[in-house]
This record gives structure tokens, sequence and C-alpha cells, in this order.
């Protein structure tokens, strides 16, 4: 189904532009979450650097916007997302259901929590991102569309094999848990790409 909603997509300016703010929107919501779950004074630079290159993806993806036309979606208001409220429940759904998981497996609170989430909630998304954006890329160059997002691509491969690497430390047992959270997180995106296509369906 994915595939043919991002064809749709690709084919109309309009919608084009804003599924990239989509994508910002929810690569800025990243950074923000990343930044959050920072402890006050023990910040090492694997964190740093996820919330400096999420943040460099949303103004990415957001400057691409005007390949397609410079009027369109200033905002991240809802008339200028795709599904603005599943879009916006998204994450912070899959940070609170990942969140009590590991409350209870691991019996987790505080900053200590925030990490394990972090860690976790992070893996998910660059699993998703790893998938979703060679998918929109084959689709722009099908479309011989100017926008472009390979940079993303080869960032977002980097960032999964460093939230593997941190997740070896953090638990033994870490791929079972992993596959649990990937359970939560594909209902949720799920959920998104339904609510995409109903939103096309009503606007074509």
């Amino acid at each position: 189904m994915l595939d043919s909603i991002l064809k749709s997509i690709v084919d109309d300016n309009v919608l084009h532009a804003k599924w990239l703010n989509t994508l910002s929107y929810m690569e800025n919501a990243g950074a923000k979450k990343i930044s959050a779950s920072e402890h006050k004074e023990h910040v090492n630079l694997i964190i740093l650097k996820h919330a400096a290159e999420e943040h460099r993806h949303a103004y990415y993806l957001k400057k691409q916007i005007s390949k397609l036309d410079e009027a369109l979606c200033k905002t991240y208001t809802n008339a200028e997302l795709l599904s603005p409220n599943h879009t916006k429940y998204y994450l912070h759904a899959l940070d609170i259901s990942v969140c009590r998981y590991l409350k209870s497996e691991f019996n987790l609170s505080g900053y200590d929590l925030k990490f394990a989430a972090y860690l976790f909630v992070t893996y998910a998304i660059e699993v998703r991102a790893d998938e979703l954006y060679p998918v929109y890329q084959a689709i722009l160059v099908e479309a011989k569309s100017k926008v472009n997002v390979k940079s993303i691509i080869l960032e977002e491969e980097g960032h999964l094999e460093e939230m593997i690497n941190q997740l070896v430390g953090f638990s033994d047992d870490w791929e079972n848990h992993a596959a649990e959270v990937i359970k939560i997180e594909k209902a949720l995106f799920d959920n998104w790409v339904e609510a995409l296509n109903a939103e096309l369906l009503i606007s074509a």
C-alpha cells in the first residue's frame, strides 16, 4: 500500500510538499525527543550527533519543498501536514508505549528509563527509516523528480549501526526486547499509513 500512496503523493506537487513537510516535522520531533532524553551532565557524542543530524534532516526536507513550490508549507500547522493527528500521535505514542514496556521489563525510572527509551525508540525509527526512505527515493527517481533523499538514507544507515552498538551494551537480550518494540512501532506505523490512504481517497 505504501508504494501506491507514495506514487500518488509524488505525482501531485501540493501533496508532495505536504509529505516532505510531514517527514520534516517527524525528523524535528525525533530530534527534540533525543534532546529531551539527555542527562543534564553526562551527554555522549553519539546523542549530540543524532540530535544534530535529525535536526539537519528536518531542515533538509523542508528545504526540498522549494524545488516543488516555494510558496508551499512554511509552517508545521495541521493544514500543511498529511494526516496531522496521526503524524503527531505516532512518535509520542511510540515513546509512551516503549517506556511502559521497558519499565515493566527492566524496572527502570527517571533518567535510566529515558535513556533506555531513547535507545529502543531510536532503533525502531531507524529500522523504519531504512525501509521508508529507499522506497521513497526509488519513486522519486522513477518520477524524475528534482527532490532526493539520498544523503538521509546514508546517514540513517549509520544511525542504525550506532544504535545496535549501544543496545548490545545495554542488554545481552536486547534483540528480543527490540523485536517487541518493533511490533509496537509497526502497529502505529500501519495506522499512520491507513490514515494517509484515507486522506488521499478523500482528496482524490
